[in-house]
């Protein structure tokens, strides 16, 4: 998988992870990935209802070692 941007929001709570991915898929071409390093344990949930809400896809989540990574493409 071709990630085209990636950040780091780990140490942030909601809302500050979702915010900080908003602003970064916005600087993003269609198409592009972006991925989202957090340990804030609700971002599974939050990013789940940020793609549905957004209409971003969410390719990949996964959790390990107190961190959950989120893969997003841009609509």
């Amino acid at each position: 998988m071709q990630i085209d941007k990636e950040i780091d929001t780990r140490g942030l709570n909601c809302p500050l992870p979702i915010l900080k991915a908003k602003k970064a898929l916005a600087d993003m071409a269609s198409g592009q990935l972006l991925k989202v390093v957090s340990t804030d344990g609700g971002s599974m949930r939050d990013f789940q209802a940020f793609a549905k809400q957004t209409g971003n896809e969410l390719v990949e989540q996964q959790a390990a070692g107190g961190e959950f990574i989120h893969v997003l493409r841009r609509r």
